[in-house]
């Protein structure tokens, strides 16, 4: 639908109406109402989606690849480098998220850039514990035996052996994330240092709509709030079934079958 924003949305999402503001759901042809400053909410969800998923995708993408890397290497390696990394995650974890925020915002200028990196910084050290604890499971068990003693070096290993059987977690934890960074993008939004207004964003509509709960407009913030938990349980079965798809277990019972 938001690859269709153009032909979907039934009006302009940026365009303010203060005499139709707060418009009840189905009144005067908005089918999803008008928030507090008279915009048709189903078109600024609509094309909401677009900035919304394309920088949380962006973000729990790049994360999970860098964390995945770190972990495998990790999980492998001596206990120096293992230590050196682990260590590193430890001092990333330190550090507080809306800090890290508000200085790339300097840096490079409120925007999507800004939540993207954010994200990134914050979402690595939890992807690295995740998937090195599911690495060095793995290390231990009679297949990586098997390979070493046949002679395999170690990116044979670590990509051949190890990653097709921790994909599957990777898979699932990495698609999870994408729910979570939606509604994560709202605080940052609501500093001032992430999508910035007029543009539509769900996470944005959130924050805004959660200010006029009060005055009883409860569908304002209830609506968006309703997308992004459609959209996480979405990504979350999604995560399900590649799971099932890359677990070399499961795959070849269904061959055996």
């Amino acid at each position: 639908m938001s690859l269709l924003a153009p032909v979907l949305a039934p009006y302009d999402p940026d365009l303010a109406d203060g005499a139709v503001k707060y418009l009840g759901i189905g009144e005067q042809g908005h089918l999803l109402g008008t928030d507090d400053q008279g915009r048709d909410i189903l078109s600024r969800l609509i094309w909401g989606g677009r900035t919304s998923l394309i920088v949380a995708l962006l973000a729990s993408v790049l994360a999970t690849l860098v964390g995945s890397a770190l972990a495998l290497v990790a999980g492998f390696a001596g206990d120096r480098l293992a230590g050196l990394i682990m260590r590193s995650m430890d001092i990333m974890f330190a550090f507080p998220v809306i800090i890290v925020a508000l200085a790339a915002a300097v840096i490079l200028g409120p925007g999507p850039s800004v939540v993207v990196l954010s994200i990134v910084f914050a979402v690595i050290p939890y992807v690295t514990r995740v998937v090195f604890a599911e690495v060095k499971l793995q290390r231990g068990r009679e297949y990586v035996e098997a390979a070493v003693s046949l002679g395999a070096g170690f990116p044979a290993i670590l990509f051949r052996e190890v990653l097709p059987n921790v994909a599957g977690q990777i898979v699932v934890y990495g698609t999870g994330l994408v729910g979570g960074m939606i509604v994560f993008t709202s605080s940052l939004s609501a500093l001032g240092i992430g999508i910035q207004p007029p543009t539509a964003d769900w996470g944005r509509m959130i924050s805004e709509g959660a200010k006029v709960i009060i005055s009883g407009n409860v569908y304002v913030a209830l609506l968006p709030g309703l997308v992004v938990l459609v959209v996480a349980l979405a990504f979350n079965w999604l995560g399900d079934g590649l799971r099932d798809v890359f677990d070399p277990y499961k795959r070849h019972k269904r061959k055996a079958g």
